[in-house]
């Protein structure tokens, strides 16, 4: 059997970035549309909060760290 190195695969980054984009802005757009811009609001403040504590948690991950547990 042959022994092949693996080959580089193409970096899709900026074509996911773009898509999650385009996804995010029609799903706003149509609750916009149906229901005001009160829940387009939320819903961006509840998506910003855990992308937030997903870099906290990876950040803290990266270094070891975890939380101290409270006293009884």
């Amino acid at each position: 059997m042959e022994k092949r190195t693996p080959q580089p695969v193409e970096d899709y980054m900026t074509a996911n970035m773009i898509l999650i984009f385009v996804n995010l802005l029609w799903i706003f757009i149509a609750l916009w549309s149906f229901w005001g811009l009160g829940p387009v609001l939320i819903l961006a403040a509840v998506l910003n909060h855990l992308i937030s504590r997903i870099a906290v948690a990876r950040r803290n991950r990266g270094i070891g760290w975890t939380a101290p547990k409270p006293d009884p």
